[in-house]
C-alpha cells in the first residue's frame, strides 16, 4: 500500500521538502510549519485526486499525471530557499530587514495561492464523487481533514505577520492581500484549464497560476503603492519599496503585462468593428483588417500604454524605448559583439535542425535536445561577462515568443501559418495545436534563476541553475539514456538509470569547471559540495522520474537546493 502511494516522483518532491525544511532556521519556523502543511495537504489532494480519475469540469494533459504535489511545492519551497538566504545576507548585514520582510510576503502569497487551489481542487472532485457515490466515513475525515489544514495555514500566516507588526491595521490588510492572491488564484486556473483543454497537468497549471497571480500582484502593489503611500495602500507601501527594482526588471514586468492585455484588446476593437460593418465587407478582406488590428492594438499598447506606466512607476528620464537604446550601445562593442555571436549562433542552429527535422528520422525529442546545447554556448558567456545585457535579452526573447505564438494562435495574416508550420517541426507529445509551450519553459528555465539572482546573491552556480539542469544534465540524460540506457526506473517510463547518472554526472563536472572560472573573474561567493550533490541528485531524480513538464520544474528545483 505504502509503495502505491509513494511512488518516485512523490519521494522526490518529498526529499525537495526535506531538504529545505532541513535547512530552515528557527527565525523561520512559521514559514517552515506552513511549508510542510502544504506539502502534507497537496500530497493527500494528489492522492485523493488520482484515486477519484478523470473530472468532466477540466480536461488535463494526456499521458501526464496530475502532478499536484509538484506543483503546489515548487514556487513555495523557492520563496522559502530566498528567505534562508536573504536570513543569512542580514545577520552580516548585506541586505536590510525589509528585503527579508517582501519575500516573506511573496512567500505567504505564494504558499496561499497554492493552498486554495488544492482546496478547489479538492472541493470540485469531492462534488463530483459524492453524486456517484453514496457518503462514507472516509469522505467525513477528508472534510475534516482539510478543514484542519486549512485552519492551521491560517494561524501560522497570523502568527508570521503578528511577530512582525506591531500595527493592527497594517496586519489586517496584509493577510487581506494574501487571501486576495488565494482568490484570484483559483480564478486564473479555472480560466486556464477552460481555455485551454488538454494543454497542462493540473501541476502545471498551478505553478503557471501561483507564478502569474504573485508576479503581476507584485506589480498593481507597486502600482497603487506609487499612486497612494498613506491612503489605500500604507502597509503595503512600507515593504514594497523597500525593494529596489531596476529599470530592466520594471520594462520587462510591463512588456509582459502589456503582451498578455493585447488579445484581449485586439478581440474587443475586432468585435466591435465587426458589429458596425457589412457582413459582405467582413468576408471580402477579413485576413488583412484583422491583420491590421491586431498589429495597430498591439503597437497602441507596447508604444504609448505600457511606457506610461513604465514612467509612472519607475521616473524614466526619457521614454522606456529610448532608454533601451541607450542601455545597448552604452557599452556597443560588448553588447554588439554578443549580438552578432547569438544571430550566428541562433541562424546556424535553426537552419541546421530545421532541415534534419524535415529530412531525418532521428527522434523528435533527441532533437529539441540539441536546442538545449544551443542555450548552454549562446548564455554561459553571457552571463559570466554581460549579465545585465542577458537579463535585458532574455526579456526581449519571451516578448517575441509571446508575440509569436499570439500570431500562431490567432492565424494572423501574414505570419500566422509560417509560424505555425515551423513551430510544429519542433512539437513533442507535450505540446498541442492549440498551445505549444517547450520553447517558452526552456526560454523561462534558463531565464528565470539568473533574474531571481539578481540582488544579494552568495551562491555561484545559483544563476547557472536552468542553464546546467536543462542545458546540460537534460540533455545528457536523454542522449545517453537514448542510445545506451537498458535498466529503466519503472515499467512504464523511458527514462533509464544511465541516462539519469549520466545527467547528474555531467553537470557535477561542469560545475567543477564552473567555479574555478567565476572564481578567476572575481567572483567572491561561497558553495559548499554537499549542498551541490544534493542540489544536482534531486534535480536528476527529478527529471527521471517525473512525467510533468520538466523544463518548467526542475530550474526551479535546482536553484532553490542551491540557494541553501
Amino acid at each position: 500500500m505504502a509503495s502505491t502511494l509513494l511512488n518516485g516522483e512523490r519521494a522526490v518532491v518529498l526529499l525537495f521538502v526535506s531538504s529545505i525544511l532541513y535547512s530552515t532556521h528557527v527565525s523561520l519556523l512559521s514559514e517552515a510549519l506552513a511549508f510542510s502543511l502544504l506539502a502534507v495537504f497537496a500530497l493527500f489532494v494528489e492522492i485523493s485526486v488520482e484515486s477519484y480519475g478523470s473530472t468532466s469540469s477540466f480536461k488535463t494533459r494526456p499521458g501526464a499525471s496530475s502532478g499536484i504535489l509538484l506543483g503546489a511545492v515548487t514556487l513555495p519551497g523557492l520563496a522559502i530557499s530566498k528567505l534562508i538566504q536573504l536570513s543569512r545576507a542580514l545577520l552580516v548585514n548585506e541586505v536590510g530587514t525589509e528585503d527579508v520582510e517582501f519575500i516573506r510576503l511573496q512567500y505567504w502569497a505564494t504558499s496561499t495561492s497554492c493552498l486554495c487551489v488544492l482546496v478547489f481542487l479538492c472541493y470540485i472532485f469531492h462534488h463530483e464523487f459524492d453524486k456517484t457515490k453514496p457518503v462514507s466515513l472516509n469522505s467525513g475525515w477528508n472534510t475534516k481533514f482539510s478543514i484542519s489544514s486549512i485552519a492551521l495555514f491560517a494561524a501560522l500566516c497570523c502568527l508570521s505577520f503578528a511577530a512582525k507588526s506591531s500595527s493592527g491595521p497594517y496586519m489586517a490588510l496584509t493577510l487581506f492581500w494574501v487571501v486576495c492572491h488565494g482568490l484570484a488564484a483559483v480564478k486564473f486556473i479555472q480560466h486556464v484549464l477552460n481555455t485551454f483543454p488538454a494543454c497542462a497537468s493540473f501541476g502545471e497549471a498551478l505553478l503557471v497560476t501561483a507564478g502569474f497571480v504573485v508576479y503581476f500582484g507584485d506589480m498593481f502593489a507597486f502600482t497603487i503603492a506609487k499612486i497612494s503611500k498613506h491612503l489605500v495602500s500604507y502597509g503595503l507601501s512600507s515593504i514594497a519599496y523597500g525593494v529596489k527594482r531596476s529599470e530592466i526588471n520594471t520594462i520587462i514586468q510591463g512588456m509582459l503585462l502589456g503582451l498578455l492585455l493585447s488579445p484581449m484588446l485586439f478581440k474587443f476593437i475586432l468585435k466591435k468593428w465587426e458589429f458596425y460593418t457589412s457582413n459582405s465587407e467582413v468576408r471580402g478582406q477579413n485576413e488583412h483588417k484583422r491583420s491590421i488590428i491586431f498589429y495597430g492594438s498591439l503597437a497602441l499598447i507596447l508604444l504609448a500604454v505600457v511606457p506610461l506606466w513604465m514612467q509612472f512607476v519607475q521616473d524614466f528620464p526619457v521614454h522606456p524605448f529610448l532608454w533601451v537604446l541607450k542601455f545597448v550601445f552604452s557599452e556597443p562593442h560588448k553588447s554588439l559583439s554578443l549580438c552578432v555571436y547569438w544571430v550566428a549562433v541562433i541562424f546556424v542552429s535553426v537552419l541546421r535542425f530545421y532541415n534534419i527535422s524535415k529530412n531525418s528520422k532521428i527522434e523528435r525529442i533527441l532533437l529539441r535536445k540539441y536546442y538545449h546545447l544551443v542555450a548552454v554556448l549562446m548564455f554561459v558567456p553571457a552571463l559570466i561577462f554581460q549579465p545585465s545585457f542577458l537579463n535585458l535579452a532574455f526579456g526581449a526573447a519571451l516578448g517575441v515568443f509571446l508575440v509569436l505564438e499570439i500570431i500562431r494562435v490567432w492565424r494572423i495574416w501574414p505570419l500566422g501559418s509560417i509560424v505555425h508550420q515551423f513551430m510544429n517541426a519542433f512539437t513533442d507529445h507535450r505540446d498541442s495545436d492549440l498551445l505549444i509551450v517547450s520553447h517558452f519553459s526552456l526560454l523561462l528555465g534558463c531565464a528565470l534563476p539568473i533574474w531571481m539572482s539578481s540582488g544579494f546573491n552568495d551562491r555561484p552556480l545559483a544563476p547557472f541553475a536552468g542553464i546546467l539542469s536543462l542545458g546540460i544534465g537534460d540533455t545528457m540524460a536523454s542522449m545517453v539514456g537514448y542510445k545506451y540506457g537498458v535498466l529503466r526506473w519503472s515499467k512504464t517510463g523511458k527514462k533509464t538509470v544511465e541516462g539519469t547518472a549520466a545527467g547528474i554526472t555531467s553537470v557535477l563536472a561542469a560545475c567543477s569547471v564552473l567555479l574555478p572560472l567565476l572564481a578567476a573573474t572575481e567572483h567572491m561567493f561561497t558553495q559548499h559540495w554537499l549542498s551541490l550533490l544534493l542540489a544536482v541528485t534531486v534535480s536528476g531524480l527529478l527529471e527521471a522520474y517525473t512525467s510533468q513538464l520538466d523544463n518548467a520544474f526542475i530550474p526551479l528545483v535546482f536553484y532553490s537546493l542551491l540557494c541553501l
